[in-house]
């Protein structure tokens, strides 16, 4: 076992800038290569608080459906990307070349694009869907969370009012 770190005014330095940052205490203890128990105590003795108040939390909040938003966006222009790849597999298509001892550009013009091409297009399309997809499942999941969390607590609820219930009196 690793003997413990000494604290030093730098760590003790560096945890107040941490901390008036918004960093939290996990984060600041990863970034000090201390532990959580020893950033609690520094937090202490200086008169710092991790306390999450009302507007921390509104913060988050905010912060979180600001995330929400933007991934709605991108999910919205991925799908939009996906489209306009698989459209240009059937469409006509410029190629362009270069060679001879010269280094001629050539170009031409083709009905659709080469079988190896469309293979490519589609494959492109198929990356933006899939990421298209994943962006929608994250906000779906958050959405699941906050459901098994509201019906977790009305469970409790339930279960506490239950107890109080005394049959032998209801009889």
């Amino acid at each position: 076992m690793a003997a413990p770190r000494k604290v030093t005014d730098t760590h003790r330095q560096r945890l107040a800038d941490l901390h008036g940052r918004g960093f939290g205490r996990n984060a600041i203890a990863r970034e000090l290569g201390l532990g959580v128990g020893t950033i609690t105590l520094m937090a202490q003795e200086a008169g710092l608080s991790f306390e999450r108040g009302p507007g921390v939390k509104a913060a988050t909040a905010a912060r979180k459906a600001d995330a929400a938003a933007l991934r709605s966006e991108l999910e919205l222009q991925l799908l939009e990307d996906a489209q306009k790849l698989r459209a240009q597999v059937w469409q006509e298509h410029e190629y362009r070349d270069y060679g001879g001892k010269d280094f001629v550009l050539r170009k031409w013009t083709q009905d659709e694009p080469t079988p190896v091409d469309k293979l490519k297009l589609m494959q492109a399309a198929g990356i933006a869907l899939d990421r298209a997809v994943k962006l929608g499942e994250l906000d779906k999941a958050d959405e699941v969370d906050a459901a098994r969390s509201m019906l977790g607590r009305l469970l409790e609820q339930m279960q506490v009012v239950a107890g109080e219930y005394d049959e032998a009196a209801a009889s």
